[in-house]
């Protein structure tokens, strides 16, 4: 006796699989699994739509410019890399470049080397309320405008700011001066502020990290015979290689796009002593009405960012142990 299922005959151009499996469902999973994959591309489509209009046109429009000889209104005059070949060789031009590698040791380095030392002493108060003022304090850089931070430290640093005053009382007076009008202590005085401004986000950041790596880690290597600062090179600094990077990423792209501070504190002077890339920008396409030029530096700025950072970011990379 068969049975109904086998009773049923086979349809022409059909074929059956061994258990009974419909070959078609497969396909019409597949069918409708199709259009899933563009859906992702639609949400994030208008991100896309903006990013391209507000950073990738500009981009675009930038390097554009810098071929040309413009002041902006009138016609355009096509000069090729003459552009380019002016920022490598023209002395003022690779002086400020210049200023802006040499903000790098105040923006980046030294908040990150001061900010390893305070997290580590911040990681042992990091409980209760004395941890949690600390870093309050340390982190206010980063709340206070920009502009009122140069303006406050301008007042610092001035002939009879508070820095003077101080060294006036400990008798200390042939050390005075303007700090930021002298060309020997200008362009310190602007990385003092960098650091003071940097410190606090770095140190935040590897307080954060900190928090994070394995207690027996700490306890092995204690077990160990090693002592604080060992503790430190061997398990703290390995830790914080991620933290690390992102810390000398952020500073690094501040201090050669900084703007603000030094246009507020100096604005660039004495003569072209604390001028940077970024102000150097402003004042050819909008005062001297050189924008060809302004973009080609504007792309060359860009292009010195990305041969700081890749390479930082490829070092730092990395499974933490």
């Amino acid at each position: 006796m068969t049975s109904a299922l086998g009773s049923v005959p086979a349809g022409p151009g059909t074929a059956t699989r061994p258990g009974g499996a419909d070959p078609a469902r497969p396909a019409r999973r597949n069918r409708r699994g199709r259009p899933t994959r563009w859906i992702g591309w639609l949400w994030v489509l208008p991100a896309l739509l903006m990013y391209g209009f507000f950073v990738l046109r500009p981009l675009a429009l930038t390097v554009q410019y810098s071929l040309y000889r413009w002041n902006g209104i009138g016609p355009a005059q096509w000069v090729g890399f003459d552009n380019y070949l002016t920022v490598f060789t023209d002395r003022d031009l690779l002086k400020i470049i210049t200023n802006a590698f040499v903000l790098i040791i105040f923006f980046s380095f030294i908040p990150v080397a001061l900010g390893l030392l305070v997290a580590s002493l911040v990681r042992r108060i990091t409980t209760g309320p004395g941890g949690t003022l600390v870093r309050t304090v340390l982190f206010l850089p980063q709340v206070i405008p920009l502009v009122a931070a140069g303006i406050a430290w301008s007042w610092v640093l001035s002939s009879n700011g508070l820095v003077n005053q101080l060294l006036r009382a400990v008798g200390l007076d042939r050390v005075t001066r303007p700090w930021l009008g002298e060309f020997s202590t200008a362009l310190p005085a602007v990385g003092v502020i960098g650091t003071w401004i940097m410190l606090g986000l770095c140190t935040i950041l590897l307080v954060t990290g900190m928090s994070k790596i394995d207690p027996s880690l700490y306890e092995a290597a204690r077990m160990d015979g090693a002592g604080p600062i060992r503790e430190f090179f061997a398990v703290t600094l390995p830790s914080l290689r991620q933290e690390i990077g992102v810390c000398l990423t952020v500073t690094v792209i501040a201090a050669l796009a900084s703007f603000d501070i030094v246009y507020i504190s100096t604005s660039g002077g004495p003569g072209i002593q604390t001028t940077v890339p970024g102000l150097e920008i402003y004042r050819l396409a909008f005062s001297q009405r050189q924008v060809g030029l302004a973009s080609a530096l504007g792309v060359v700025l860009m292009l010195l960012v990305l041969v700081c950072v890749l390479p930082i970011q490829r070092l730092t990379r990395g499974e933490k142990p």
